[in-house]
C-alpha cells in the first residue's frame, strides 16, 4: 500500500538536508536557486587567544569546527563551568579593479569547556554576523586586543597585498 502521508518507516533513511547554495546562482536559467546567496567567497578563521593562534577550519560553515564537536552549547553562559575563549571570524573576500581584498570581517565569541563538554556561543549572533561579513561590514569590537592583534597578523601573512587593499577597518587590526 502507498503511504500517502509520507511517514518513513525506515527510520534509518535519512531525509533532505540543508544544502548552502553555491556557484553563480544568477547564470540566467531561471530555476531553483537563483537570489540565493553564494557562500563561496566566506572563510570561518577561528582565534584561539590562550594558545595564540588563529586559523582556518572549514568545519565551522555548519558549526562543526574541531573546537565545536561533541560540545553541548547553551545560550547561558553559566552553564560553561571553566570557558575557554576563541572568536570564529567570518571573513568574505571581494575583489575591485586592483585585485582582491578583505571585504567582510565580523567575530562571534565562542566559549568551550572540552573536558565539560560544554559551550556559549549565541547562535543568533553567529547568523547575524556572517550575514553582516557578507554584506562588507567590519565588527569586531567585542574582541581583545590579543585576538584582533592574531586575526590581523593571520590575514597579513595569509595575503599581505589582499590586507594592503582592504579597508581601512580592516588595516586597523594591526597596529
Amino acid at each position: 500500500m502507498k503511504d500517502i502521508f509520507g511517514s518513513n518507516p525506515d527510520k534509518n533513511k535519512k531525509g533532505m538536508g540543508f544544502t548552502i547554495l553555491s556557484g553563480d546562482s544568477t547564470s540566467g536559467h531561471g530555476g531553483y536557486g537563483v537570489g540565493a546567496l553564494s557562500l563561496d567567497h566566506m572563510t570561518p578563521v577561528i582565534v584561539d587567544p590562550v594558545d595564540g593562534d588563529a586559523y582556518v577550519d572549514m568545519g565551522a560553515m555548519h558549526a562543526r569546527s574541531d573546537i565545536e564537536k561533541r560540545i553541548k552549547f547553551t545560550p547561558d553562559r553559566s552553564n560553561t563551568p571553566n570557558p575557554r575563549p576563541y572568536w570564529l571570524v567570518w571573513v568574505t573576500i571581494n575583489r575591485n579593479e586592483e585585485g582582491p581584498y578583505y571585504y567582510g570581517v565580523t567575530a562571534c565569541e565562542m566559549q568551550i569547556d572540552a573536558e565539560a563538554r560544554r559551550g556559549y556561543k549565541s547562535l543568533p549572533e553567529h547568523v547575524n554576523r556572517m550575514d553582516k561579513s557578507l554584506k562588507g561590514y567590519v565588527i569586531v569590537d567585542d574582541m581583545d586586543d590579543k585576538s584582533k592583534r592574531l586575526l590581523g597578523e593571520f590575514l597579513k601573512n595569509h595575503d599581505e597585498a589582499m590586507f594592503n587593499r582592504s579597508s581601512a577597518e580592516v588595516r586597523k587590526l594591526l597596529p
